[in-house]
Order: structure tokens, then sequence, then C-alpha cells
């Protein structure tokens, strides 16, 4: 009897415990609800943050977890980042300054543009990709391509391809790795320096010229700073990992008073020039150095953004002054694919599985380590891309976003957020700046070294011995050959801008995305492990990148037939737009025939 009186008691401790929170949480909704002056419902940001906090926090603790549950975590394993050390790649580090590395490696551009982009189609469809993509197709492919490749030796998932699915799979995913990445250059390259430009702009303000010669000279204090910080770690020795971090923050407070003082005016081109020579420095040089210091003090950076702008949504919880849902068709793009490849970072992007397999899975010091790194780092990603989403929705005008690049957007809105706080406006504005283009910046340093690595993987043989290898493939597998090569078609399609680039970058992102989830499917089914949840979000990415990828051609081939084209941008476009169908199809293909014929294998 007393067990039964025990059943019904917590019975009903949990029956009054729902009750008492779907009560203050719909409480909580209707004082935060408002009314616009025409007398309609409208809702407020604040909701919109806290649905997607305990959303992303949920999926984390429940799917996250049950994922690595099923495909099997050993933390007495040693990971490659031991068994293969060398102090250039593979290195042994702390699982902050891993997840440091990945989060501020995939949070570029990508979930600040996406939403604000995508914004035309209404929140709601945004929010809901945001949620879903995040939690079920991109955290899992993050997550999926670091357990995938922590497994397999640090191999990169070009690697991984070769062993589960053949040599010529391989080879067919490295060319178009590569192809992706001088995408990801070309169109973040020329963000960054649209953002750090402070002179010859026609018609810059003082203030706008300031802000972003300012945020300029803060980043390159970042690089030597991050050398500095690099070095007194490996001559220190392993540091408590709060004493870095209060190292990290005194460094950046110090650089942006520093930078602050001393600005660097510079047009356009000359940043262009001036990143693509710090990109050569990032992926030749050991990871110890420059990569992993730099990443962990912009993370502090990041995270004080996001937390500093969560904060403003708090205080001042504004009003979606964004259309709900605009339809399927807006201005002539139709909602399915667009805002499915619009929205590429922050919800599902494969340019996230080349840093969790080229540059993350080579660090990770303990296995128990990587559902945070994998899948917690995308988990926070997408919770900026709402954040981005709610700061347009704030400023948005006539139910749209307003004008402006979608930096410049997202920068004064959450500017405008630290204004509330008592924070000088020109403060607020100037570390916004260096914000924004720090998101790019990491990605760019992350990128240019998995390029260079995919050109030379393309090249590689049997061996990775330089010593047995002809001259031209010693030349063609040279790291500083490989850089130079990468670095020079980055620029060639530098010059087409990043509004021409954008939606060809994310729909072969998407496509890589989707190749990605295919191949793991594979390694998961032949090493026994549960793969069936990454069945949905293959099959839909595919149909969603493939639509886009013509659709791109079409337009391509209009611009070239009606002679408003040039080489240099639709022209360069076009082929690698070919390439990149042709390629997709090819290893889509090997991968899926590989899925559906594979017999169950050792790890």
């Amino acid at each position: 009897l007393g067990d039964v009186y025990k059943r019904q008691f917590i019975y009903c401790n949990r029956y009054m415990g729902r009750r008492l929170f779907k009560f203050l949480f719909l409480s909580l909704c209707k004082y935060l609800r408002r009314e616009s002056p025409n007398g309609e419902k409208t809702m407020n940001g604040l909701v919109i943050v806290l649905i997607a906090i305990v959303v992303l926090g949920a999926g984390y603790l429940l799917y996250g977890r049950w994922l690595a549950s099923k495909w099997g975590l050993d933390p007495k394993a040693k990971t490659p980042a031991y068994t293969h050390e060398d102090g250039q790649d593979y290195v042994p580090s702390s699982k902050l300054t891993v997840f440091a590395h990945q989060f501020s490696s995939i949070a570029g551009a990508g979930p600040v543009t996406g939403p604000i982009l995508a914004s035309v189609f209404g929140w709601v469809p945004v929010l809901l990709w945001l949620l879903i993509g995040g939690l079920f197709f991109g955290a899992v492919q993050d997550f999926g391509a670091l357990y995938a490749s922590v497994k397999n030796e640090g191999k990169s998932m070009g690697m991984i391809i070769e062993k589960y699915i053949g040599r010529t799979g391989r080879k067919l995913f490295m060319l178009f790795c590569w192809l992706f990445t001088l995408l990801v250059m070309a169109a973040f390259t020329d963000m960054v320096a649209g953002t750090f430009v402070g002179k010859g702009v026609e018609g810059m303000t003082k203030a706008t010229g300031y802000a972003n010669s300012a945020a300029a000279s803060i980043s390159m204090l970042f690089i030597v700073v991050a050398i500095i910080f690099g070095l007194i770690q490996k001559k220190v020795g392993k540091m408590k990992e709060w004493v870095r971090a209060v190292v990290a923050i005194a460094l950046l407070v110090v650089m942006f008073i520093i930078g602050m003082k001393l600005p660097m005016y510079a047009t356009k081109s000359t940043w262009i020039y001036i990143v693509m020579a710090y990109l050569f420095l990032a992926s030749v040089m050991p990871m110890w150095l420059l990569m992993e210091p730099r990443d962990y003090m912009t993370t502090f950076m990041l995270l004080g953004m996001i937390i500093g702008a969560v904060v403003g949504v708090i205080a001042e919880h504004p009003t979606m002054k964004l259309n709900a849902f605009s339809g399927f068709n807006v201005d002539g793009s139709y909602l399915f694919p667009t805002l499915f490849v619009t929205i590429a970072c922050g919800a599902v992007s494969g340019f996230h599985s080349l840093v969790s397999s080229g540059t993350s899975s080579k660090t990770i010091s303990n296995e128990k380590d990587m559902p945070m790194v994998g899948y917690g780092a995308m988990v926070v990603e997408s919770l900026l891309g709402v954040i981005a989403l709610v700061v347009v929705g704030a400023v948005a005008v006539n139910g749209t976003k307003p004008e402006g690049t979608p930096f410049s957007i997202f920068s004064a809105g959450v500017a405008g957020f630290f204004e509330k706080f008592g924070i000088p406006v020109q403060v607020a504005t100037v570390f916004m700046t260096m914000c924004v283009s720090a998101l790019a910046l990491t990605s760019l340093d992350s990128v240019a070294r998995i390029g260079r690595m995919s050109f030379q993987e393309l090249f590689y043989g049997d061996t990775t011995d330089t010593s047995k290898m002809p001259g031209w493939q010693k030349v063609l597998t040279n790291k500083y050959f490989a850089t130079i090569i990468t670095l020079f078609f980055g620029y060639l399609l530098t010059l087409g801008g990043y509004n021409n680039i954008w939606p060809l970058f994310g729909s072969a992102n998407q496509l890589l995305a989707a190749l990605v989830l295919i191949a793991l499917a594979v390694f998961l089914k032949t090493t026994g492990r549960t793969g069936w949840t990454l069945y949905i979000p293959m099959f839909v990415m595919l149909a969603v990148t493939f639509t886009a990828l013509i659709q791109k051609t079409i337009a391509l081939v209009s611009n070239i037939s009606g002679g408003q084209a040039t080489f240099l941008v639709d022209g360069l476009q076009f082929i690698v737009a070919i390439l990149l169908m042709v390629l997709g199809v090819l290893v889509a293909f090997s991968c899926l025939k590989k899925l559906f014929t594979a017999k169950k294998q050792e790890a």
C-alpha cells in the first residue's frame, strides 16, 4: 500500500509540475506579447530567444547525449592527438581550447548573414529551420564528422571516404572540397575587407570610417598577440584554465584600447591583399602558434557579444517588426530551396565537417570531450543565428529587413542594445564591427588551412613520405606550393564580390553537407553503429542543393547569353557550378551505392 501512495504522490507532483510550468510559460508569453498601434498582435523578441535556448539546450542534453551513447565513447582510449603528436597539426589540447577553435571556426559570417538575408520570407520559417536544422541536421553532421575522424586516426573526411567507399570517391570528394574552399575564401575575404575599409568609399561617414579602421587595427593586433600568447603557453607549459582565460581577456582589453587609439586606414583592395597574406601564415604555421591561441581569445569576444546581445534583448525585449510569414515566393525567389541554402551556418553547413575532421579531431585529448565540441559548438552557433534574427526583427522596416549589408544591420542593432547600458555609441560600434569581422576571419584562417590540405590530399598516393615520391608529386604536395595555388584561385573568385558568390557558396556548402552525411551513414553502418538518423537529413539536403545549383546555373547561362556577363565573375562561377554538380552526382552515386551494399566490418 505504501508503494501505491508513493507512486500516486510522484504522479501528482509531476502532473502539478507540468501544469505549473505550462501556466508560468503561458503567463510569460501573454505578458511579453504586444499589440502594434493598429491593434495587431506582435511577437516579442525575448520569447523567441527563450524558446530557442530551451529547445537547443534540451536537444543537446537529450538528442546529443543519445547519439553519443549509441555510437559509443571510450574515455580511456588514446586519441590521435597523442598517437600522432607532431607539434604541428596533432596537438593534445584542453576541452575548452578545442571547443574555442571549433566554435570560432564554424561561427563565421554565416549565422549572421544567412538569417538576415532569409528574413524576407518571415521570422517563423527562419526560426524553424535554425532550430530543426541545427539540432537534427547540423549538429549531427558536425559531431559525426568529429567522431568518425577521431575513430580513424584523425583522418580527414576524404581519407575516411577512401577507407569505407574507395579511392575514386576520395579523389572526387577532395576535388569538391578544394573547389568549395575557394568559394568560402572568396565570399568571406570580400566581407572582411569590406568591413575593414576606412577610405576610398564614396559617401562613407567619418564615424563609419573610424569604426572600420579601429576594428581592422584590433584584428591585426590579434595576429601578433596570438603568436606571442602561443609562444608563452609553449614556454610555460600546461596553464590552469582560469589563468589562461584571465590572460586572454586582459589581452583583449589591451588590444581594444590600442586599436581605438591607433586605427588603420586603408582601401578595400589593400585589405584583400593583407587578408591573403594572413591566410598564407595561418595555413602553414603550427596550430599551437597562431590559430589555437587566436581562436581561444576570439571565443571570449564572441561569447561576450552573444551574452551582451541576449542581455540587451532581455532588457529591451524588442517587438518583432518582421512579417511572421511573407509567402512562398518573395521577389521571384522561392522559399524552397532559397531559405535552406541561404541559411547554412546556423542550421547545417558542410564546411563544419571539414573543421571537425580537418583540425579539431587532431587536437581532442579525450573522446568524452567530443559531444561538447562537435554537437555543443553547433548548438551555440544556432543560438547566434536566432539572435541575428531577433536583431533584424527589431530594426525591420515595413515587415522586411532594412537596407544595408547583413553585417552593418547586425552591428547597428546590437550596438543599439549596448547603448541602453550607457556604453558610448562609438565604443559599441567599434566592438561590434570587430566582432563581426572576427566571425569571418576565424573561419577564413581555418578554410585556408583546410583548402591547402585538400589540395595536398588530391595528389597523395599510397604514401605521404616525400622521400618515396617523384619530383612532380613532391611539388604538388608541398604545403607552401599548395597554399599559394589555393590562395591564388581564391583571390580570382574574390573579384566577383560576396553578393555574387554567396548563392553559389550556399548551394555548394549544403551539397557538401549532404555528401558528408552519406559518407557518415556508410561509416556508421559498416562499423555496426546507429546511422538511420542521418537518412532523412541527407536526402533532404540532396534535393535542396541540386535544385539550387540548377537554378543558379540557369541564371548564369541567362546572363552569359544576354551579353551581361564577365568571365572573371559569371564565367568562373559557371565553370565552378558545373564542376560542383558533376562532382556532386559522382560522389553521391558512389557513396549511396556503398551505403546500400555495405557490410559490417571493424571501425
